[in-house]
């Protein structure tokens, strides 16, 4: 049986809310109702020895000699990295009072004060005493789990039929419980928090009476009986049959009012979602606005784009102009030599594309 389909403990209502929260802290303490309640603790000959003995070194290990200064060396000692953890284990006030202490004494002594020094020791290693004899009581789970027993039921308590329908019980009373719609307060939440506890302790009270019964019926073999005794019977498995059916009625009208919350849920859900939607509204108003901005921005930017094309092909255009006007290679000068040129007036003269070209002489001036 997993974790899902096995109940938690159920605690009658009507325990001390400081004893209800000690049980469900410490369900190892815890005894099912079906079995004896667990005895008082005995205080036996070596545990009074022991405690005699053992009360008084401890106080005055603690509350006069400077055994707390020793007890932080000693973990001190051990390289633990929760030092100060470690140290505070007992509470800030007995840490500070075996830290202090004897400090004090020393003090007192080195100024003569011997009769305040003894009478400070003398009220430590009295207030040690009394905390060690507070701390040797019965735990409070334990004194709760004796005092109350019968009184908190635990999965032992029911059987297969029974455990079924609890757990159906203990999610209804969870779903209304842990529901947005509750903790909104929008259902009746004080009487949901006082009175479904107790539908789920009146549920799980009959179901382990339901249990017990069963168990007795089992116990008492009926297929030996006679036709005549378990005639007698009858009448019995119709009432348990019937106590069964009425619980599961009254388990149903919890997971109604479960499904209720849920819709309550779903309800307080889409209220939000309305009360958020103008300021909502709001937030995609500028992002429709921002996303405007950004088609401006990237119709400059393809209007910037379509000017470099433009500049592009201007300056391609350009370069190939240049390159068909440009002369081509000039012949070697020995070719040249050879080659008749015509030469036309002003020093112009064809090549043999025919295309003019002018020939500029500079010449230099007469020597003086």
């Amino acid at each position: 049986m997993n974790d899902e389909s096995r109940p938690r403990p159920v605690f009658d209502p009507g325990i001390p809310v400081a004893d209800r929260a000690a049980l469900a802290a410490a369900p190892q303490r815890l005894v099912a109702a079906h079995l004896p309640a667990p005895a008082p603790p005995a205080l036996t000959l070596a545990t009074v020895v022991g405690r005699t003995l053992w009360i008084p070194a401890f106080a005055f290990f603690y509350g006069v000699l400077p055994g707390g200064w020793l007890r932080v060396f000693f973990l001190a000692s051990l390289d633990q990295d929760d030092l100060v953890g470690g140290a505070l284990r007992w509470g800030r006030l007995p840490v500070l009072a075996m830290m202090l202490t004897p400090a004090l004494q020393v003090v007192l002594l080195l100024l003569g004060q011997t009769e305040a020094a003894v009478l400070l020791a003398a009220v430590s290693f009295t207030g040690w005493v009394a905390g060690a004899l507070r701390h040797l009581r019965e735990p409070a789970a334990s004194r709760a789990a004796r005092e109350h027993h019968g009184r908190y039921l635990l999965p032992a308590d029911f059987d297969r039929p029974a455990t079924r329908l609890l757990v159906r019980a203990q999610r209804a009373v969870d779903a209304v419980l842990c529901s947005q719609s509750h903790r909104a307060g929008l259902l009746d939440d004080v009487g949901d928090t006082v009175v479904l506890p107790r539908q789920e302790w009146a549920i799980a009270s009959t179901l382990a009476e339901h249990t017990r019964l069963r168990r007795e019926r089992h116990a008492q073999r009926t297929e030996r009986l006679s036709p005549r005794v378990r005639a007698l019977l009858e009448p019995q498995d119709r009432a348990l049959a019937l106590s069964a059916r009425s619980v599961t009625v009254r388990i149903e009208a919890l997971e109604t009012y479960a499904r209720r919350a849920a819709d309550a849920d779903d309800a307080y859900h889409e209220a939000r979602v309305l009360a958020a939607l103008p300021e909502q509204n709001a937030r995609y108003r500028d992002l429709l606005a921002a996303t405007a901005g950004d088609e401006l921005a990237g119709a400059d930017v393809r209007g910037m784009a379509e000017d470099a094309r433009r500049t592009e092909r201007a300056l391609r255009e350009q370069v190939a102009d240049a390159l068909g006007a440009a002369p081509r290679s000039s012949p070697s000068p020995t070719t040249a030599e050879r080659r008749p040129r015509a030469t036309g007036p002003g020093g112009m003269r064809r090549d043999r594309g025919g295309r003019v070209r002018v020939r500029m002489r500079v010449s230099s001036p007469p020597a003086r």
